[in-house]
Order: structure tokens, then sequence, then C-alpha cells
């Protein structure tokens, strides 16, 4: 249906007594034309076009008065990406973790584990969840929130992104996309189809993918043990090589029902389903070193298999005086298998050990939440809700050598976490003035961990509360410019394996491979944050803007080293623990524009592209290099996209860059991470409105990720440098509607 606008307004004011077009609720043609007493009957009567109301993605970014980004369909199917992670990379201000082509944790400032909060539907996933699982074709839209706001949890330190799956409210046609990519020589195909329907006031859209993954990865490692005088006590060289096969079923329908009242329930389930099966096989060869090497080669299989379900769903409410109460309310279930068998031999071919690991994790969980919005006038805005939500997860890891010996004290015990989280939160948002808007939220939440193993009972338990500050000042003469400012309270909660993770043992245990356990008394990192942004909006879809922040952390959580006595023997292990204070800042620089809106007669060009720059320091750690969670120092992206007119063709291309990272962990530990540069282009022909057909190639420098870890502990320095070759993926999707 149309919507009056108020330049349909002055359009029918304009033309009053003279002639009246209509829309007809059902259709988007105008009505048929009528005559008046006053005009002849074959005089034309001119018609008005009342065009739709819907906000694009600019103007919600523009008329949130805490700051919101939105990147919609148009992004999400530009580069035709197979996964959500690669479509993240290009958003400003967000980093992927790992080498490229492979994904890892979504950063934002340069930040992750668990700085960078992710939502799926303002939700948090289950544990295990991961957003390269997500399939861009499933997702509406993506919202990045650099501050915290009171609705969502404050666990969002450097900010949060918010996946909303597909909704597809006015879909009209079926979709079907079919997909292949290829990897040094390794086919992924993949299907994709949507099926949206209507039957009075039901409604569905129906949304399925199925595809398979093959991958093959190879690695170089150097582990150099040195004494204080430069005695080499170990010198390795350590040749790693794996191939997979993966398989994936998605499944995400929306259900909405439209009641006589207003009233609307909404519901969509999640399921996702994968398996993958691999083989590795790992070559040590030791030139130098008075210990015997662990192993001269060693091949492993493994298995793994993974199946998540998860349900969101809605009950809105409208009230009278135009109020309105949202209720939410969710669950899920998540299983992860995992199986291997590792056996190592010496040169000659004589089995030295074998290992067996399995692992069975079972989670559950339920939420429910609400939130009750009324109007206290024009541009004024309150809400009040809560969320509630408990989960619960048993694991059991068994890790056993040749002779049926346990590899670590609780191997085989049934560990089980149960997490209760409570949430109350209030916000007013007012349009004080034309010009001015503010943000006032209120969030009080608090989490209790318990675990039971055969060590005892743990328990933590920590609550923040956080009062949230957002404001935007609309420059009085230039309906184009304005400012932003936040200040906020947020908090890093530590996760369920940092607190009561079960010792995880590495086969080749050294000061730069340790093992891994969690600490019960982790406090949560709490931030206090200043945010100031200048925009300048340019046509209906561009944008130039300026920003800085500061992040004060107190309560740093870091991984500290120690060498221990064990049932095994000496072995190096890793724990986290709360060691301080630490400040970040930075300025982000973000500019979005069509060539032709601001060139006349420029070719039809879309410019994508956005520089950072951070900096960071943790107190009582040594410089230069103290920064938060191997921080880059800077990053920054590049997008062109260029339609031709002679033919129905689109080309584009994206550039991201990140330095060397080089972190002064502690003071005993440097971890390094190589330079990273991507390169994506793709061409886009579209046959006609229904059918086209995208070619693409990601990752096409196909450069080495290198990396380093140096320890330096009980004058002995340890150093490993690893060299990861990646792959350029070739890919092509066909995409109908019908």
């Amino acid at each position: 249906m149309n919507h009056l606008t108020p330049f349909a307004c002055a359009a029918l004011l304009g033309l009053a007594g003279t002639a009246l077009a209509q829309t007809d609720p059902a259709s988007d043609k105008p009505a048929t034309t009528t005559t008046t007493p006053d005009k002849p009957a074959d005089k034309v009567i001119p018609q008005v076009t009342i065009t739709g109301g819907r906000q694009t993605e600019m103007d919600v970014r523009r008329n949130s008065t805490a700051a919101k980004q939105i990147y919609g369909r148009e992004e999400l199917d530009r580069n035709g990406d197979s996964n959500l992670g690669d479509v993240l990379k290009r958003l400003p201000g967000v980093t992927i973790g790992g080498r490229p082509g492979r994904g890892g944790d979504v950063r934002m400032r340069g930040l992750g584990s668990g700085y960078t909060q992710v939502l799926v539907n303002g939700e948090r996933p289950p544990a295990g969840f991961s957003m390269e699982s997500i399939s861009p074709d499933q997702v509406e839209r993506i919202e990045v929130m650099r501050g915290p706001v009171a609705e969502h949890s404050t666990r969002a330190i450097a900010g949060t992104i918010n996946v909303v799956l597909r909704e597809d409210y006015v879909q009209r046609d079926n979709q079907l996309k079919v997909s292949d990519s290829l990897e040094s020589g390794r086919h992924s195909p993949e299907l994709s189809i949507t099926v949206p329907g209507k039957s009075g006031a039901f409604s569905y859209s129906l949304n399925g993918s199925i595809r398979q993954n093959r991958q093959h990865d190879e690695g170089r490692t150097r582990n150099l043990d040195t004494l204080g005088d430069g005695t080499v006590t170990k010198d390795q060289l350590v040749t790693d090589e794996s191939s997979g096969t993966g398989k994936a079923i998605h499944l995400a329908p929306r259900l909405s029902y439209k009641f006589d009242n207003g009233d609307t329930l909404n519901f969509q389930p999640f399921l996702m389903h994968n398996t993958r099966d691999s083989g590795s096989s790992s070559t040590l060869v030791q030139t130098a070193g008075s210990v015997a090497p662990e192993y001269n080669f060693a091949e492993q299989q493994s298995h793994n298999d993974s199946t998540f379900f998860r349900g969101f769903g809605n009950w809105l409410h409208k009230m009278d005086g135009n109020a309105k109460l949202d209720v939410k309310f969710g669950f899920g279930a998540g299983k992860m298998d995992s199986d291997s068998l590792r056996r190592q031999y010496d040169t000659a071919g004589t089995l030295l050990d074998r290992f067996t690991d399995t692992d069975k994790t079972r989670d559950r969980s339920i939420n429910t939440g609400g939130k009750y919005t009324r109007p206290l006038g024009a541009g004024h805005l309150l809400a009040a809700g809560w969320d509630l939500e408990a989960s619960h997860r048993e694991q059991t890891r068994v890790s056993l050598d040749k002779n049926g010996n346990a590899q670590f004290a609780d191997s085989g015990d049934n560990l089980t976490a149960d997490t209760r989280r409570i949430a109350l939160f209030a916000q007013d948002e007012w349009d004080v003035t034309p010009q001015f808007g503010m943000y006032v939220g209120l969030r009080w939440e608090g989490i209790r961990t318990t675990s039971d193993r055969s060590a005892g009972t743990v328990k933590n338990t920590s609550s923040v509360f956080s009062p949230l500050l957002h404001g935007v000042w609309r420059i009085p003469g230039s309906e184009k410019d304005q400012l932003r400012a936040s200040l906020t309270r947020s908090y890093k909660s530590p996760n369920v394996q940092d607190l009561i993770a079960a010792p995880f043992l590495s086969r080749l245990n050294s000061a730069t491979r340790p093992d891994r356990s969690g600490n019960p008394d982790l406090k949560p990192e709490l931030a206090t944050g200043l945010d100031l942004a200048y925009e300048h909006y340019i046509g209906r879809g561009g944008i130039v803007s300026a920003g800085g922040f500061i992040r004060d952390i107190d309560n740093l959580i870091r991984r500290q080293l120690t060498l221990r006595d064990t049932e095994l023997g000496p072995r190096w292990l890793s724990t986290p623990a709360n060691i301080g204070h630490a400040r970040t800042s930075g300025i982000e620089l973000e500019a979005k524009f069509k060539l032709n809106e601001l060139i006349a007669d420029a070719p039809d060009i879309d410019v994508r592209s956005n520089y950072s720059r951070f900096w960071s320091r943790v107190d009582g750690i040594p410089g230069p290099d103290n920064r938060l969670d191997q921080q880059a120092k800077q990053t920054a992206n590049l997008g062109l996209d260029y339609r031709l007119k002679a033919v129905p063709l689109t080309v584009g291309g994206s550039y991201n860059w990140t330095p060397r990272i080089r972190t002064q962990t502690s003071t005993e530990q440097v971890v390094e991470t190589g330079q990273k540069r991507a390169l994506d282009v793709y061409a886009l022909w579209k046959f006609d409105a229904r059918t086209q057909l995208r070619i693409a190639a990601s990752n096409a420098l196909a450069e080495d990720a290198p990396g380093s870890n140096l320890v330096y502990a009980n004058g002995l320095t340890s150093r490993a440098d690893t060299v990861n070759p990646t792959f350029v993926v070739w890919s092509a999707r066909l995409e109908t509607k019908f």
C-alpha cells in the first residue's frame, strides 16, 4: 500500500480543485481518472503518484539518536559472498581474525575475544555457533552499533553487530540460487531457495540452503629454544597438511500471523547441521636438541558432527495511546560430537604412541524478554523491559594414550555448567528540538555461572549497572550535517570456557604451545566509553563521517603462562586472570557515495571506503607493543562498483588491508601476526529482471599468512615462527526468481 508523504501532500494541495489521483489499496497502479463538473469531460486529468514512505537504510542511520549503521540486501548481495564473515570484513571498523580465506572471530575496532558482541535477531547465539556458518542468503540486514544501547546487552566494549535473519514481508517471488566455488581444484557447491507465501492473516517465508565444503590447508612452523648464552637447546621444523570435507544444511523459515485487533505473532526457527571429516599429517625434523623429538611423523583422522536448533519469536501487542508491548521468547538446543585418532611414529616407522580423543557436548537454553514502549509526545519515546535467560551445558571429554591411560585428571568425567542471566532496562529517546535529540538509558545485568566436576563445585557471580547517554545535534541551516556524542558504560564477561574449562592438552607442549585451562575467580572487565562523530550525508545513500572513541577498561583479562609439575611431567599452562587496567582509543573515517551525484556526467560508480587508526595501552606490561588482544594499529577498506550503460553488466571489487600486528601480551610473551591484504573482485551479468549470473574471485592476492610467538621465561627463549599459505577462491552463482 502506498503511504502519504509530505511531498505527496504538497502536490495534492497544489492540485486541489483541479484533479485528484487516488491509489487503489490493493494495487500499486493509480485508479482510473474521473471528471469534475468544472472541467470538460475530455480534458486529461493530471495524475499524482504517491510514493511509499519506507525509510532507506541511510535514513534509519540518519534519524537514529543512538548511532546505528544498517547494511541491507544491497550490501549482502554485492559480492556474492558464500559466508557472512566475508560480508562483515568489509564493514567500517570491522576485521576478521585468522588468515585470509579461512575467517575467524569478528572484531570491531580491532578487538575480538568477547569485546565485540555478535547477536542473531537481537539474541546471543548458542555456544559453538559460528557466524561463518550463516549464509548471506538467510540474512535480511546487519545492524552495527558502536555504542551500547539499553535494550541489548551491554557486553559490547568494542560494539555490537546484530544479524537479523530474513523476514521477506513483501517478497512475492520464489528465489533460487545455485553456486559453486573452486579452491585449489576442490569444488564446494551450494544450493539455496526462498519460498514466500500468504494465506489470509498468515504469512510465511521458507528459507533453506545445503552446501558442501572442501578445503586443503598446509603450514610450516619452526620451533627454536635458546639459552641466554646463545646455546640452541631445540631446533625443530614442523610441516603440517590437512584436507577435509564438510556438509551443511541450514533451514530458517519465518512464520507470521496478524490478529484482527492488530497484534502480530512472529516465530522464526533456525536449524543448522554440520558434519566434517578430515585427515591430517605432520612431519617433525629436529636438527638440534638434547632431548629426542616427540615423533618424526604423525597422522590423524577426525570427525565432527554438530547440530544447533534455535527458535526466536515475539508477540507484538498494540495498546491505547500508540503504546506497544513486544514480548519475545526463544529456546535452543545444540549438540557437538567430535572424535579423533592420532598415531605418532619414529624415523624407522615404529609406532610410538596412539591418542584417542572424544568430546561430547550438549547445550540447552531458554530465554524470554519484553519491551514496553509509549510515546510521550511528538518525537518522544519511553521504553522499559527485561531479559531472562537460562542455559545448561554438559560436556564429557576423554583423552587416552595407546595403553589406555588418561591424559589429564578429569578425563572421562561429566562436566556440567549452568548459567543464569537477568537484566532490567529503561530508555528514553527524545527529540528535544528539531535540531537536538537525546537518548538516556539504564541497564542492570547479572550473571551467575555454576559448574560441577570431579574437583568440586565452581561458582561465579557478577553484575553490572550501565548508564548510557547518546546525543545527536543536527546543525541548523544544514540538513545534511550532524554531530553525535555518546557516554556509556559497558563490560566484557568471562566466557564459560574461561571460567570452568577442563584442561586442554597440547601435543607438543612448550612455552609457545602450552596447555590451557580455566579460572573460576574471573571478574568481568568494566569499561567507560566516550564516542564522538561528525556525519555529512550525500544524496540518498551517501555519507562522509569522521569519529573518535576512548574506552577506559578495568579488571582486564589476560592469559598468564606458568610452568607446572603434572602427572605427565613439567608442562607449560596458560590460564586467564584479571591483571589490571587498560585504555584504547581510535579515529574512524568513512566515505560512501555515488560518483555521479558529485560529478556531473561521471560514470555510474559506487565508492565505499573507510579507514581506522587504533591505539591501546595495558598498564603493568612494558611497551611499546603492550596493546589489547592483538589489536591492529590500522585497518582500511576500499570498494568500487561500476555499472556499464551499454550492457547489463556490473563489475567491482573490494580491498582490505590490515598491517602487521605485534602485541606484548605479558612481561614474558610477544605475539606477532603478519600483514593481511585481501582483494575480492566480481562481475555481475543480468540476463533480465529475474535472472543474473555472478562470477567472483575472493582472496585474489593469495598471500602467505606469517606469524610468530616469542616467550622468554626461566632463562630460556622459545620462539615459534609459522607460515600458512592461502588460496584464491573462484566462484560462480546463478540467481533466478520464479
